[in-house]
Order: structure tokens, then sequence, then C-alpha cells
């Protein structure tokens, strides 16, 4: 990007706030970038930004259920912590957890990471020759203590990249050159964001939803020493031999924006399956040679699997769609004394969703959202977090905050990386957290 570029996307920004004080200063710039000045345009729009923007000391607002974050985990002596990441909108390529890894990792004192990652090209019998995206697999760890962190980043923009290539016409030159150089960033963007909702809500929802499957799946399977180097691989069958690393080991999902609905869309997926496995499998490929053992189905009933959802999307993305198989049946499922009680899927679902009032696509999930639209074998739970990830700028006298960040900056929020790592409304969260988030436990 050019710097005549970056200073009409700081400018548009602001414009987006104050239409009318900015119109003089827009012209302005305008003006000194067309004569040649582009360095001096590009410094004087930064300069403004620098000048605007106030130190943060808004505090995030948590209330629900406490949680302990990752970091608690880590001490058990046995077992694996395994965490996977679910990316949401626009296309992404494998490493973009990387920066995420890196700040989560320092958060939860791991020192020492794999030198080189796995890539799984996911595949699915269900689907067959049909590639399901890129599972990237790192080991993290402390080498003083042998604490010990596998983080899955499954990258699926494979699978609707293929359909937007309806649009590469819009922003081929032929079209291109007629718009504004802003309106042309503005439109490529779009064009590969505002697809994939879209696509997701068509006939490619399954086939992501059997990329998330199956990197749960090998989350389930094996060790980091038992797991494939490279190449396109199905994680076909998960035998006896699982059932005692289930039972050790941890799995927590991380997901942004439409990563979440996925998330949730995948596990609901799993809490349909398991139930008629065999028949389904069979019916799909005439031959059930994937296998899934009634222990394993047993272990996993046993699991408490925390869900961290940066940008939470959840009420956006139900609008218009069905009902889950099955809801309204909590205490049915959940609980002991529940006559259903043996048929959960998973012990308990902790939904934590993270949401920024000034980012336009993030939303808080209301109460009883999870009655109603989550289905009830997955036992969940919530919690909300209100929380600033973007600084506010002030400029002639008004305040607001950059959209793009808004949405995109969680998990490069030092609070968000504490939260998710030791927790809150419990004695282990981070003193960064005391200092600046409140939390308002619920009741019934």
């Amino acid at each position: 990007m050019n710097t005549t570029t970056t200073g009409t996307i700081n400018m548009l920004t602001l414009a987006y706030y104050f239409p009318r004080k900015i119109i003089w200063l827009s012209s302005l710039m305008t003006v000194i970038a067309l004569s040649g000045c582009v360095s001096m345009s590009k410094g004087v729009t930064l300069a403004l930004l620098e000048k605007s923007e106030q130190p943060d000391t808004r505090k995030c607002e948590a209330w629900g259920k406490p949680f302990e974050g990752i970091e608690p985990r880590l001490a058990k002596e046995k077992g694996k912590t395994k965490i996977l990441m679910v990316h949401g909108v626009a296309d992404h390529i494998p490493g973009y957890t990387t920066q995420f890894q890196g700040k989560l990792a320092k958060e939860l004192g791991l020192n020492a990471r794999s030198a080189k990652s796995k890539n799984i090209e996911l595949e699915s019998i269900l689907f067959p020759g049909r590639g399901l995206g890129n599972l990237r697999v790192s080991r993290l760890v402390n080498a003083e203590n042998g604490k010990e962190v596998l983080f899955y980043e499954l990258t699926w923009s494979e699978i609707t990249r293929g359909d937007k290539e309806l649009l590469a016409y819009d922003t081929s030159g032929e079209f291109d050159y007629r718009r504004a150089a802003l309106n042309s960033i503005a439109k490529k963007f779009s064009n590969d964001a505002i697809a994939d909702p879209l696509i997701y809500s068509g006939n490619k929802r399954e086939p992501i939803q059997a990329a998330f499957s199956q990197s749960f799946c090998w989350m389930l399977k094996d060790e980091w020493s038992d797991l494939p180097e490279r190449g396109r691989q199905s994680c076909s069958s998960l035998s006896d031999a699982t059932l005692d690393r289930m039972i050790q080991d941890d799995y927590i999902f991380v997901s942004h924006s439409l990563g979440s609905r996925i998330t949730i869309d995948g596990l609901q997926r799993i809490a349909g399956i398991l139930p008629r496995r065999e028949e389904l499998l069979r019916e799909k490929q005439g031959d059930a040679k994937m296998s899934i053992p009634q222990k394993v189905v047993e272990a996993l009933r046993l699991k408490h699997i925390p869900i961290y959802m940066l940008s939470n999307q959840l009420p956006l993305l139900q609008l218009g769609r069905e009902l889950p198989e099955v809801t309204g049946q909590y205490a049915d499922y959940c609980r002991p004394e529940g006559r259903y009680y043996d048929q959960r899927t998973v012990s308990e679902t902790s939904i934590v969703a993270f949401s920024d009032p000034n980012d336009l696509l993030s939303y808080g999930i209301p109460p009883g959202y999870q009655e109603k639209y989550i289905d009830s074998r997955l036992c969940a739970d919530i919690t909300n977090i209100s929380i600033n990830v973007s600084p506010v700028i002030q400029v002639f006298g008004m305040s607001g905050v950059r959209p793009g960040p808004a949405h995109m900056g969680y998990d490069q929020d030092d609070r968000v990386i504490a939260l998710i790592a030791n927790g809150i409304g419990m004695a282990n969260a981070s003193p960064l957290v005391k200092e600046r988030c409140e939390y308002t436990p619920t009741i019934e």
C-alpha cells in the first residue's frame, strides 16, 4: 500500500465519524497529495491521528459465570492442553495466528516452540476428493517446567475461495478504473469479507463444518509425535487407544467473528451425528470404515470445553436460520438428575463472548439465548465481556473509534490475552485484569 493510499484511508476514517467538519481538511489533504507532497500528506494525517488518540482508561466489563482461563489447566501432571483457533471472514492463509500465539505463549510462560509447524491438508470421507483447508499445528512449551500447549490453527478459506471468483470481475481493470482509489480499496475488502457469510449460508456450510470436525478429530486422535508432518490427510477413525488421551487432555477453542458460528455449528453437528453415527457413515460411504467407539463417546461426555469468541456474532448469524435439533432441555441433559443426562455430548461448554461496543459487527449474548438457540446436549453457559479494543479518537470536540481496529483488534489486546490465559472472577486472575476490568456475577 503506498503513502497516498495510507493517507486517504486515514482521512476516510475521520470522515466516517466527522463528515461535515472534516470536509475542509480532506480537501486540503487531496490538494497536497496531488501536488506531489505525498509524504507531507501522510505526516500531517498521522500527526493529527496520534494527537487525537486519548489514553485508554476504560474498564472492560464482564458478567455471567466466572472462568479460570487456560493457565490452571497447564498445571496438570498428565495430559496436554490443546487449543484450536477458527478464523472469521476474509481470505486467510496458514500462519494468521502467529502474533496471537506469541502473545498468549508469553502470558502463559511458554518460552519455547517447535522449530517448524505441521501442516495437514484436510479432507474427509464424507466429501471425497474435496480439499477442506489447512490445519497447522505448533508446539509451545516451557523448557524449565515442562508445561505444554499444542496449538491448532484451522484455515478454511480454501473452501470459499472458488466461489469468490464470481466477483473477481468487479475489481478487474475493466471495472475498477472507474472507481475512486478509496472506494476501490473498500470494494475489494467488502467483496472478500461479505461474501463468506453468504457462501456459508449456502452449500458450503457442511464442508466448512466438516473442516472443523476434522480439526477436532485430529486434536482427539494424536499426540505431537504422531501427527503427520504434511500432506492431504483424513482423520478417519478414533480407536479405544484414544480413550486414555481423551480423559487426560484439555480441549479449548478460540474463534473470531464468523468462526464462532462455525465452531458452534460444528459442535452441534457432532452432537447430532454421534447418536446415529454408524447409520450415517454407512449411508454416506456404503461401508462404515470410520468408527467412533462408544467408550470415546462416553469420554467426550466428561469434557468441559471453553470457547473464547472474539468479536462474537452468534445473535447476528442466527437470524433466519433453523433452530438446533434439541433445544429448551438444559436441565434434562445437563444436570445429573436429568432424564437424558447420559445422552449429553459434553459435560459443559463455557462460552466467553468478547464484544466491543464500537465494533459494528460484534454482539453480546442476551439472556436465555443458549436455552433457545444452542443445542441442549452441549450444556452451554455464557459469560459476556464488553471490552474496548480500539483507542478513542477526539477530533473537533467529538469522540469516535476507527472501525477496522474495533473489529480486528481483539487478538492484539493485552487484556483479552490475559482474560483467556487467567480468566476473571477467580483468584488466579491477572493483575492487569483486576486493575482494568470489572466482574459482576449473575444469579438465578
